[in-house]
């Protein structure tokens, strides 16, 4: 084997675990994204740290360095259902930041004996006799072949990994789509937004950096359709919108049963959201990704001898707790429950 570990992905799932990781491990790391400024992909995502990330961060005694944090940081969420017109603000203690220099500072972290790959992209994972053989395409576009005892799936909702190892468990997934606009409101916020005619999960917008953000997850037939139409809805609630700056797209799973969680075999490994490790009620997948990659670093480096099962046995409380979300998704998603839910003004609708 060339390498003990390749990882396939580096955003805050791969990131981490490759920073984790013994130093006595050979180990590779396959990124689409460039090393730096804002070329190759970017995560349509809103740049939000929940508690459960911050709690992670302190757990590995990481600071954010302040040219990744955001402008304003609001303490509040206004919760919009628009089938009731019941309209709420609930307290809350998220961080507003930059997720692709976030993604980019995490992957700066990485220890140099790490071998990191970036604007690579992984074609293929293949079992060979006592391992298995990745196949990537360099930035030039020059196919080249490596091979590792381990292979981690890092590789998102869309993952390669999962879907080339692991045809069989598939996860339902949404487009999520995300239009930036110039920031035209008087008084900046975030939302977040349930329209079920539209979204058939939710909605949201933060303002950053004198930029305004809408986002949603949509069925992917009619992804494009369903968010034109929900601007449309909230032009008037008095959102101000005007010629999008520019639009992002991506694909996000939503998980819906226990078995959407699947970790691995066969010393593959999946970690954060291409290990199905996302919130279906809020579609937060950073605290995940870090605890699930943080969980897997210990096992490896304790050399334990059957490390798929133990990585298994580790995470069940994870997915149990995603499995929760996952009853809330539900609750939330049924205009009569989230109605009454409103109406009682419970703190935790997301």
């Amino acid at each position: 084997m060339d390498y003990d570990i390749a990882i396939i992905g580096l955003g805050p799932a791969g990131s981490t675990l490759a920073r984790l990781l013994s130093s006595s491990f050979k180990v590779i790391a396959l990124d689409t994204k460039h090393e730096v400024g804002n070329e190759g992909f970017h995560k349509p995502c809103g740049g939000l740290l929940a508690n459960d990330a911050q709690k992670a961060f302190i757990r590995q005694k990481l600071n954010l360095p302040k040219d990744i944090l955001t402008d304003p940081q609001i303490f509040s969420v206004k919760t919009i259902d628009l089938q009731t017109q019941i309209v709420r603000n609930y307290q809350r203690s998220y961080v507003n930041f930059d997720r692709h220099k976030f993604d980019l500072w995490l992957k700066s972290l990485i220890p140099s004996n790490v071998t990191v790959l970036h604007n690579t992209l992984c074609k293929e994972v293949r079992r060979i006799i006592d391992g298995y053989q990745i196949t990537y395409l360099d930035k030039n576009k020059k196919e080249h072949n490596t091979t590792a005892k381990y292979v981690v799936g890092a590789d998102g909702a869309n993952s390669l990994v999962r879907r080339m190892r692991y045809p069989q468990h598939t996860i339902r997934q949404y487009v999520a789509i995300q239009q930036w606009f110039t920031e035209q409101h008087p008084a900046p916020f975030y939302s977040c937004i349930f329209d079920n005619k539209s979204t058939n999960c939710y909605a949201w917008s933060i303002s950053k950096d004198g930029y305004f953000i809408l986002g949603g997850a949509f069925p992917k037939k009619i992804a494009n359709q369903n968010f034109e139409k929900l601007k449309e809805k909230l032009s008037t609630q008095g959102f101000i919108f005007g010629e999008p700056v520019k639009t992002e797209k991506c694909l996000v799973v939503y998980p819906n049963r226990l078995r959407d969680f699947y970790t691995g075999n066969e010393n593959i490994f999946l970690i954060g959201e291409a290990a199905g490790f996302i919130s279906a009620s809020s579609l937060e997948g950073i605290s995940y990704a870090l605890d699930s990659a943080e969980i897997l670093s210990k096992i490896l480096n304790s050399g334990h001898p059957k490390p798929n099962k133990c990585y298994y046995q580790r995470t069940i409380p994870l997915r149990f707790k995603l499995y929760s979300k996952i009853v809330k998704a539900k609750l939330l998603t049924t205009p009569l429950w989230r109605k009454l839910i409103m109406k009682s003004k419970i703190q935790h609708i997301e």
